[in-house]
Parts: structure tokens; sequence; C-alpha cells
């Protein structure tokens, strides 16, 4: 395994772990929420009354941050390059959707969340999605 020096950037993802660990404490400190995304969208297929406003504004900035991104930077947003097909894609995203399901909740939710809670559930949550990315890259790079 090499690193692409060029390319790395610690203290950028240094910064964004760290946004991302405040944002997520904050909210489970002001809202006794877990701030996992599968969760909130998943509030948004049944709406409870008084329960939409703050999951659609969450979800309106999430993918407003890259556009705001664009606009303030001087370079814009770096090129994005997908080495796959539409169908792939979408097979992708629906196994990730059913491993939500299954798994109780998405990566965030676990990963950043449930770990800081301390919680056995998300240790083993996130220790599996791991372990089947580490898999993953292990035979698409070695394997096939």
């Amino acid at each position: 395994m090499t690193i692409d020096f060029a390319n790395f950037t610690p203290w950028a993802s240094l910064a964004g772990g760290l946004l991302l660990g405040l944002a997520a404490a904050l909210f489970v400190l002001l809202n006794g929420r877990v701030l996992g995304i599968s969760g909130i969208v998943g509030g948004l297929v049944r709406p409870r009354t008084g329960d939409v406003g703050w999951r659609v504004a969450l979800l309106a900035g999430l993918f407003s941050a890259p556009l705001v991104y664009a606009l303030l930077s001087p370079g814009g947003l770096p090129p994005v390059r997908i080495d796959a097909g539409t169908g792939l894609i979408v097979l992708a995203g629906l196994l990730v959707g059913v491993g939500t399901r299954y798994g109780a909740g998405c990566t965030s939710g676990h990963g950043v969340c449930g770990l800081s809670r301390l919680s056995p559930r998300s240790l083993v949550a996130t220790l599996a999605f791991m372990a089947a990315g580490f898999l993953t890259v292990f035979v698409l790079r070695h394997v096939l």
C-alpha cells in the first residue's frame, strides 16, 4: 500500500473529522437525538407532527454545503471520477439501504454517534462494516 502524498490532506481531514464530531455532539446535547442520516431520512418516510422541519433543514444543509464550498473556494469543487456504471451504482445504493435496515442504522449513526456513546451494538456494527469494506477492497484489488 502506498500513500498518494501529492493529494494527502491530513489537516483538512482532521478539520472535517473535528467538525463532524462537534456537530454530532451538539446535536445529541441540544436535541437528545443521534445524528444518524438513515434515521433522519427514515423519519421523513413516516413523519410525525412537528418533526419534519428540522429533518428537512438538516438534509438541506447536507446538500447545500458542497454548493457553498464551490462558490467560496477559489478552485471550486474537485473533479469527481466514478469508475462504475449506473447499474452498479444503483445496486450499491440498494445494498447500502438494505444493510442500513438490517444493521439498525448507518455508518454515521453507529460509527460516529454510537461509538462515542460506548454502544456495544454500534461497536459490532462498525467492526462488521469496516471488515466488509476491507474484504471488498482486497477482493477487488487482489482476487478479481
